[in-house]
């Protein structure tokens, strides 16, 4: 079964002093582009926090956040004294040289500025990282979940495509047969348009037979058809198809645009134009697939 690479999870775990939240979202990428945002008083296990979300996840644009919500009646906070009054008599002077009004409320304005709060970071036991580690394996399931269902839906999608290309091909076959008639008939007029001039045609049959030769599409067909079998049978694969199935809709493109360069024929490329629709609709989705 495939999994697509867009997804989205959130846990959050409650200790006696915090509410931690974990986010991840993630979308298509060729590789694991990882970013991530960790408090300081995690920062220790940022390595391990990035190998296991490269483990389980394997590929994709990740976002990876952790936040903490001081839920004590004790704030770890405090005010920087000497900050905030180098603040305040910037303001007071740029409000006297500029001639504009100094804020209403002081306080509102100067708690909101750079490093006037001061927070007291403690390390993380190996309880509460027990805690935090949970919260995170269970944003990760979240989001495997997500992914999982986003690829039933491109499975059904590409199932769905790959029979309308089948039905195409079959429908190119009756004109192949009346394609060949009408390049000989049309060949034999514009030869007897010719005043007083005679042709072998014994030789003109082993012209035509060289010429049918040459716009003959059942390899094509034969190839276009394996190329069709192997993709479905890549999507039962365990992980990892992504790469894989954009290699196949690549030599499925090749065996199409063949097909349409030998048609000659204006219904046969109609239809091989109807492929090329449906074979870009996979490649669009294939890019989502991990």
């Amino acid at each position: 079964m495939i999994q697509s690479m867009t997804g989205f999870g959130k846990a959050t775990a409650e200790l006696s002093n915090k509410k931690i939240t974990v986010e991840i979202k993630s979308l298509n990428s060729k590789q694991l582009d990882l970013s991530v945002r960790i408090p300081s008083v995690y920062k220790e296990q940022e390595l391990n926090v990035r190998s296991l979300i490269a483990r389980r996840l394997e590929r994709g644009k990740v976002d990876f956040a952790i936040y903490i919500e001081n839920t004590s009646k004790e704030t770890t906070s405090q005010i920087n004294q000497n900050v905030l009054e180098a603040y305040y008599n910037q303001i007071k002077n740029s409000s006297e040289k500029l001639g504009v009004d100094v804020p209403a409320d002081w306080f509102q304005v100067l708690l909101r500025l750079p490093d006037v709060l001061k927070y007291e970071a403690q390390e993380a036991d190996e309880e509460e990282w027990k805690v935090v580690s949970d919260t995170i394996n269970k944003a990760l399931d979240q989001l495997v979940e997500f992914r999982k269902q986003e690829g039933k839906m491109l499975e059904d999608l590409f199932i769905q495509k790959v029979s309308n290309i089948s039905t195409l091909m079959a429908d190119i076959e009756p004109y192949e047969s009346e394609r060949v008639e009408k390049v000989k008939t049309r060949i034999i007029e514009a030869l007897q348009k010719i005043e007083n001039f005679d042709y072998d045609k014994n030789r003109f049959e082993q012209e035509m037979i060289y010429y049918i030769e040459k716009l003959d599409i059942n390899e094509e067909k034969v190839r276009l058809r394996n190329h069709l079998k192997y993709f479905l049978e890549t999507l039962n694969d365990t992980s990892g198809q992504g790469k894989k199935l954009g290699f196949i809709t690549q030599e499925m493109g090749r065996e199409i645009n063949t097909t349409g360069s030998k048609a000659n024929h204006v219904q046969m490329q109609q239809i091989v134009v109807q492929m090329k629709d449906e074979l870009e609709q996979i490649k669009e989705q294939v890019l989502n697939v991990l």
